[in-house]
């Protein structure tokens, strides 16, 4: 089981930008290999990073608006929200180590 819980349009706001924690929001559809490649690799930077920051799912395919608004152009790409804005994304597949990395330096960043 995904340790990233679904949002969609209508909790948006509530799960990511108001969130009092940094959130990295995978933007994914079922029919994506590499997103499904990237699940577990997801998965396990959540399990390690538990409690200092939030995953979330967004089917891109149920939820065109935010997908639009964020412009997202390529899946899978995880955006990192910091105090509700964007601070980071990666587009496609990256390894694990990589991954921890970048959100940690994301979520420290001034």
């Amino acid at each position: 089981m995904s340790q990233a819980a679904e949002t969609n349009q209508a909790n948006f706001e509530i799960d990511v930008l108001k969130s009092a924690l940094p959130v990295v929001v995978d933007f994914w559809a079922p029919w994506c290999g590499p997103c499904r490649m990237m699940a577990p690799i997801l998965d396990e930077t959540a399990g390690k990073l538990a409690g200092s920051v939030a995953f979330r799912k967004l089917n891109t395919d149920e939820n065109e608006g935010v997908a639009r608004e964020y412009g997202i152009m390529a899946i899978p790409t995880l955006i990192i929200f910091n105090g509700g804005k964007e601070v980071d994304r990666v587009v496609g597949l990256i390894p694990a180590a990589a991954l921890e990395s970048k959100i940690r330096e994301a979520i420290t960043a001034k």
